[in-house]
């Protein structure tokens, strides 16, 4: 299968390094030239729990170079949605599917509006990543599970043979005919840790073991939770308590979330489309959500403090 991984950063790059050593043309594509030429000029190095090695894999910054890809596999930043799709063309052919595993809501329906919704699958991975460096990433694939889905839930051939695939590369990947509860459930996962570690800067590790901190995540899934069951999403995640363990299985203490690796950066956030779901979904179904809005106010305003001190160096 040729796979192109449109926005391969940390997570795109261990789903590619794992496809690309299972035989399968991959090809990475993101913006950062030096990340795409250490790519090319040494290979990919990946370290995980087999330990450290240097995958051959395929990147550009260019999609014409890749050419059209049977699957297209979407990983970009949430708010780069539209733009990253609309300068794919080149890897779009008569039967080239899309699939989105990016975090929180809504990418779905950006895509479609791209390319028809007949092309779209969702989903999405609990698999891991950290950009350590130029071309070098840690990657946490082993045990981690993988969701994709039709946006009507029905399984079809199509569906379950990107499933296969991944599966046999080493990607654990389920057909969900239930995707958007699938979203759900995942959403959950970003809504328990990935404010809270972005507004106070903390590893896993240190914010497993703050009890205060562990009752405003538990606070914040609640809320979710209650739009969920309101809005008549059927979840897999039962309880606060279970999405708080399950967003730490099998990470180490050192683990730092997408949304502070973001911040790190000086980058803007996905806030809008985990957090500020919940807060949109909650309104338009007469839910209220307090801790979640004010999760939001903050990582706006670290965005903002952010913004303002670029604009001072400048």
């Amino acid at each position: 299968m040729k796979i192109c991984i449109l926005g391969a950063g940390a997570l795109g790059c261990a789903i590619g390094a794992t496809l690309s050593e299972a035989g399968h043309e991959t090809w990475l594509l993101n913006r950062g030239r030096a990340h795409v030429d250490a790519i090319n000029r040494e290979g990919l190095r990946v370290q995980d729990e087999r330990g450290e090695r240097w995958v051959k894999v395929n990147a550009t910054s260019d999609a014409a170079d890749a050419g059209i890809a049977d699957l297209v596999l979407v990983l970009v930043k949430s708010f780069h949605t539209a733009e990253a799709i609309a300068g794919a063309a080149a890897l779009i052919g008569p039967q080239t599917v899309v699939l989105s595993l990016q975090n929180g809501l809504g990418h779905e329906d950006i895509l479609a509006a791209a390319v028809g919704r007949e092309r779209v699958l969702a989903g999405k991975t609990y698999v891991g990543g950290v950009m350590l460096a130029p071309g070098c990433i840690r990657a946490g694939v082993a045990g981690k599970q993988t969701y994709i889905g039709e946006l009507d839930g029905t399984v079809t051939h199509r569906v379950q043979a990107i499933a296969d695939a991944f599966t046999g590369a080493g990607l654990a990947t389920a057909v969900s005919d239930n995707i958007l509860g699938t979203m759900w459930d995942k959403l959950l996962v970003n809504v328990a840790t990935g404010a809270l570690t972005g507004i106070t800067a903390l590893s896993y590790g240190q914010l497993y073991s703050e009890p205060l901190l562990e009752r405003t995540a538990k606070a914040a899934v609640a809320e979710a939770m209650a739009v969920a069951e309101r809005a008549g999403i059927c979840l897999g995640l039962t309880s606060a308590d279970a999405v708080w363990a399950l967003a730490a299985e099998g990470l180490p203490p050192s683990f730092r979330t997408s949304m502070l690796q973001s911040l790190e950066k000086g980058s803007v956030t996905e806030i809008d489309f985990i957090n500020g779901s919940v807060v949109r979904w909650g309104e338009r179904h007469g839910v209220a959500t307090p801790v979640n809005a004010t999760l939001v106010a903050c990582i706006k305003g670290i965005e903002r403090a952010m913004a303002d001190k670029q604009k001072e160096t400048l």
